[in-house]
């Protein structure tokens, strides 16, 4: 391979990489919700976290009955109108969930105590669409089964908490308020809450304005370093041998 060759295939490895760094733009909004048949005095029956892009920005919880907003993000949107919507959608999907447990069929060695169910609602916008939504269900800390709710297919996990899956296909109204909730209105609350994404990565007043290379950054300098040290051994070894 000639001296170009060589340069001109090291500088593609590196218009590559540079590529892969690009940030894809896609999002996701996720509640997880834990619902109890029974609870103690004082305690809450249903408990609720939501996060976007795996960073919490509410919690919820039937005690106190108020949501409450987390991290930046959250004090930018608790007075928007789908943070309104949120709240009120999490209140009323808690008691759904609730009158969802004494119904569902438990293995027999799951059959201690009452049961708890845990539900995790996601959606992802990508390319200014919803581009998935799904329901994961989980029965006292055990994955039991989940449901893509865009295409409405299950897939079973747990054959011990079918009780779920059998309850959601005789319920259509039930499954067609969560099927709504996870593709519709979780989409539109994320869409919503984009809108302010972008002051959450502005830093912090107090931090010093100090931009340290990252990884990726790090990398392509050495790469390039190398080109050039590749190209100046070949210029020497070319005249050494001329």
């Amino acid at each position: 391979m000639s001296l170009a060759q060589t340069a001109g295939h090291l500088l593609l490895i590196l218009l590559l990489i540079e590529a892969r760094k690009t940030p894809g733009n896609a999002h996701s909004l996720c509640l997880d919700l834990t619902v109890k048949s029974q609870s103690r005095p004082g305690q809450p029956w249903c408990q609720v976290q939501g996060s976007v892009d795996t960073k919490p920005f509410l919690q919820y919880d039937s005690a106190s009955n108020k949501v409450k907003p987390l991290g930046f993000l959250g004090k930018e949107v608790n007075d928007t109108k789908a943070w309104t919507e949120i709240s009120q959608t999490l209140i009323e999907a808690g008691r759904e969930l609730r009158m969802v447990l004494p119904v569902i069929k438990l293995d027999k060695n799951e059959t201690r105590g009452p049961p708890t169910l845990q539900v995790k609602l996601c959606c992802q916008r990508e390319a200014e669409q919803c581009s998935g939504a799904s329901l994961h269900f989980s029965l006292n800390g055990r994955t039991a089964l989940l449901l893509d709710t865009m295409s409405i297919t299950w897939t079973v996990i747990d054959p011990g908490a079918t009780g779920i899956k059998e309850e959601w296909e005789n319920n259509q109204e039930l499954a067609e308020y969560f099927r709504t909730i996870s593709t519709g209105d979780c989409s539109y609350w994320l869409r919503e809450f984009l809108k302010h994404w972008e002051k959450m990565l502005v830093p912090e007043p107090t931090e010093p304005l100090i931009m340290a290379p990252d990884i990726s950054q790090s990398a392509s300098i050495r790469l390039v370093s190398c080109i050039i040290l590749l190209i100046i051994t070949q210029l020497v070894l070319i005249a050494s041998s001329s």
